[in-house]
């Protein structure tokens, strides 16, 4: 589903996310909810983790086209799939491509992170490198799937790809006693639009907190504005972050489901990040640490004896730029 029609797309409902798991737990690791006594102690709540990033391919990426491809049509499959991404999006495609036998061409921008676009070819999967951030290289793969018949699978902005998603919060509510909250990073939204749907569909009263880069606000501006826009300008560096516009979609699920949005610059985000390998022994990338840094800054509202999850949505870390960040 592409994002034009977005506004007028039905909203997945809980049942979807569950229809969803069928497809999808055969493939995936169940990841842990690890509990940590040191970040707890330091946001003066109970702190679980949903580690995703030992997820398949390194995120909960995987979940999404794992739903999606087999939803496809005979002719479809056998046309094969494109789609964009900044990197954990194009491997959850690829492997999914790979289990369910069909072509995957996979768009990333030029800047994106070497060992996502190694990863991503080491599944099987085409890649070709376009533009500076990821709005430019989805406006490729949109030409590249009409050039050569393809159909596309967006990154974020689908039904049935939030669905998907939307499985790991089905996971966070079962696996854990009790939740007063759950803390997602925000790219284009489809991650928080799905586990908000499951969260919200099996537990009303948790809180979902959604945390942009400050850089990067996209749809906290667009909840507050009552429509989608589209930023000037992103000034961000963490590839799962660094989104001009979100989906029409995940804006209506996000502004229906998503109880609060909260932005933090980058630089706290990279703090949270070597706070969670030097104390947790965690290696994450930068979007996962975010739910995090938003945690320890005290963006997010806890009361003592809350129990709260973020969710660590990948561990495909860009090495050289933490250490050229590590060194600034």
């Amino acid at each position: 589903m592409a994002t034009e029609t977005g506004t007028t797309a039905a909203l997945p409902q809980l049942e979807d996310v569950e229809a969803a798991r069928l497809r999808v737990e055969p493939f995936i690791h169940r990841t842990p909810l690890l509990r940590s006594r040191l970040l707890s102690e330091a946001a003066g709540c109970n702190v679980l983790l949903k580690a995703e990033i030992f997820q398949k391919g390194g995120s909960y990426k995987v979940r999404g086209p794992l739903n999606k491809i087999p939803s496809l049509t005979d002719e479809e499959r056998a046309a094969g799939v494109i789609c964009s991404s900044a990197g954990n999006h194009a491997q959850g495609v690829a492997i999914a491509a790979a289990i369910h036998g069909v072509r995957a061409v996979v768009v990333m921008a030029e800047n994106a992170t070497p060992a996502k676009v190694a990863a991503t070819r080491a599944y099987g999967a085409e890649v070709v490198q376009h533009g500076s951030i990821w709005d430019e290289a989805n406006a490729h793969a949109h030409a590249l799937a009409h050039e050569r018949g393809l159909t596309f699978v967006h990154p974020f902005d689908d039904a049935q790809l939030i669905a998907g998603q939307g499985t790991l919060g089905l996971e966070v509510v079962e696996d854990a006693d009790r939740i007063d909250a759950v803390v997602l990073p925000i790219g284009g939204g489809g991650l928080i639009s799905g586990v908000a749907t499951a969260v919200k569909g099996l537990s009303p009263s948790t809180r979902i907190v959604g945390v942009e880069s400050s850089g990067a606000p996209g749809m906290k501006r667009s909840v507050e504005q009552g429509e989608v826009v589209t930023l000037d300008e992103v000034d961000c560096v963490i590839d799962g972050l660094r989104v001009k516009r979100v989906g029409a979609l995940t804006h209506r699920v996000v502004s229906e489901r998503v109880d609060d949005i909260v932005t933090l610059p980058d630089r706290e985000i990279f703090d949270a990040l070597l706070w969670l390998m030097s104390r947790c022994k965690l290696v994450v990338e930068g979007a996962a640490a975010a739910p995090v840094g938003a945690l320890l800054a005290g963006l997010v509202a806890v009361e003592q004896g809350e129990t709260v999850v973020c969710v660590l949505s990948g561990g495909n870390i860009d090495v050289d730029q933490l250490r050229e960040l590590s060194w600034n």
